[in-house]
């Protein structure tokens, strides 16, 4: 069951006087590029919080965001009484004033308010912890979902490539007499006397540059091989971009050995799949 790198998951946790959100978002990305948004306060938990998102989301270009609404009387910032006082007595030598529009002066000087830095709470965190691993679970899930569209996709697209080569099959016979009539008729035009048992060596020569029986049992191949890395236990993207690469291989060798219009509109066609199929594995885990 391949995984899409698009996802998103979010939770939400109550606390007594404050709510913290969880949210993660994924794109795809060749490897995993992690951003995490949280309050200074949980920055010690950082670097255990990015293990956790890398052993379960493995690539993608993923935002982490933590963020906490005060719901109740706390904060961790007071008034720092002492500074203040100080920045009143100053003013009252400087400025003629009443005390009240002294004190609004004073509050809006550096130090007046002070913020305390508390410890993490060790059951807060575990809360927390189980969270993040409820939002990674959904994210997980938002990414299978994303998989199996991906996953009929892609299904579809080698089914007509498939297609496709039936139908290079079918006429390959006639491309090769066709071949044949153009070289008898180039050699008629010229109106020279050949050797018969000559010519029909040159033919045979001339004609198996163009064969292209190997390329079609390869193509066959890939594309089975393709389907069946789909149906895996494990999703693989890059795996599944390299077999990608050789069905356009032999795709192109086709292509090039052709020499036939009718072959050449299928091949064409064949690009024209494949295209849409690499485009869709840039977004495959």
């Amino acid at each position: 069951m391949i995984q899409s790198m698009t996802g998103y998951g979010k939770s939400v946790l109550q606390f007594p006087t404050k709510k913290i959100s969880l949210e993660i978002k994924s794109l795809n990305s060749k490897n995993l590029d992690l951003n995490a948004r949280m309050p200074s306060v949980y920055r010690e938990k950082e670097l255990h919080i990015r293990k956790l998102i890398a052993s379960h989301l493995v690539r993608g270009k993923v935002d982490f965001s933590l963020y906490i609404e005060v719901t109740g009387e706390e904060t961790s910032s007071k008034v720092n009484t002492p500074v203040v006082k100080t920045y009143i007595e100053q003013l009252k030598g400087i400025v003629d004033g009443d005390d009240t529009e002294l004190l609004k002066m004073a509050v809006r000087f550096p130090d007046a308010l002070s913020t305390e830095r508390d410890d993490i709470d060790a059951d807060e965190w575990k809360q927390i912890e189980d969270g993040i691993k409820v939002t990674l679970e959904k994210i997980k899930n938002y990414r299978l979902e994303e998989g199996k569209a991906l996953e009929n996709d892609f299904n579809n697209r080698v089914k007509n490539i498939t297609d496709l080569l039936e139908q290079v099959i079918a006429i390959d016979p006639e491309r090769i007499e066709k071949v044949r009539e153009r070289l008898r008729k180039g050699i008629a035009d010229l109106k020279e006397k050949v050797d018969e048992n000559r010519f029909e060596q040159e033919l045979v020569y001339y004609i198996e540059k163009y064969d292209i029986t190997e390329e079609k049992v390869r193509l066959h191949n890939h594309l089975e091989y393709f389907v069946k890395s789909l149906n895996s236990t494990d999703s693989n993207g890059k795996k599944l971009g390299f077999i990608g690469q050789e069905i356009g291989r032999e795709i192109n060798t086709i292509g090039s050995k052709a020499n036939y219009a009718p072959m050449q509109k299928l091949v064409v066609q064949m690009k024209d799949e494949l295209e849409k199929i690499k485009e869709q594995l840039l977004n495959v885990l």
